[in-house]
């Protein structure tokens, strides 16, 4: 159950509307940065081996096998091992990945603003972000002053953008520590989980040890 529920998550996380419209946004011939879906991956793995490994563990504990029941201890350690991976990938890399969004976002603001030859593309870009995230602009400055001059990028006035404070580095912020946030809330469930598990193992592996001695 506990796999299957990190799988859907996973899956939630890897189809959510807003991240796909961004993060399969192509800038010429620059891809918007990915690295986000790495975490995903690790957990969408992490899952489907988990509903696995439960049968196998629920399996070996109804035939008594000491020899499932060490298999299954061994796949929760290394599922373990990989949650923990996981985890630090996160914290190292929490920053770096809104970093390099509003990084891509700027270059495509920029290259619109300024009329460069990959425009066209650029503003597609553009519109994607701000209809997506509902924004406008890199800081308080441009979200303010574009509408007044580009109404064809922003759909919010400028008087309204002010007051809301709604640029576009400050919902990129947002969007992707609430998304790490729940990949990291996610993974401790499943560590405290596997340390259940790990622990009720080795109790069920020498329960059948000592009741074959006697």
């Amino acid at each position: 159950l506990a796999g299957g529920i990190i799988l859907g998550v996973a899956l939630w996380l890897r189809h959510d509307s807003q991240t796909t419209n961004i993060l399969y946004l192509q800038l010429g011939e620059k891809q918007a940065p990915n690295t986000f879906y790495v975490g995903i991956y690790i957990l969408i793995a992490v899952g489907a081996v988990m509903m696995f490994v439960g049968f196998l563990g629920c399996y070996g504990a109804i035939q008594e096998s000491q020899c499932l029941l060490g298999t299954f201890f061994t796949c929760l350690v290394i599922l373990f091992a990989c949650e923990v991976a996981a985890g630090i990938w996160g914290f190292v890399n929490k920053d770096q990945i809104a970093k390099d969004v509003k990084q891509f976002y700027d270059q495509a603001l920029q290259q619109t603003l300024m009329g460069e030859p990959d425009a066209s593309n650029a503003k597609a870009v553009v519109k994607t972000f701000h209809e997506t995230l509902d924004c406008c602009g890199s800081d308080i400055m441009t979200a303010t002053f574009t509408p007044v001059w580009r109404d064809d990028l922003c759909r919010k006035d400028s008087l309204k953008s002010f007051f809301e404070n709604t640029n576009c580095h400050k919902k990129i912020d947002e969007l992707f520590s609430g998304k790490l946030y729940l990949i990291g809330i996610a993974a401790v469930v499943v560590a405290v989980i596997m340390i259940f598990e790990m622990i009720l193992s080795m109790v069920l592996c020498c329960g059948i040890r000592n009741s074959s001695v006697y």
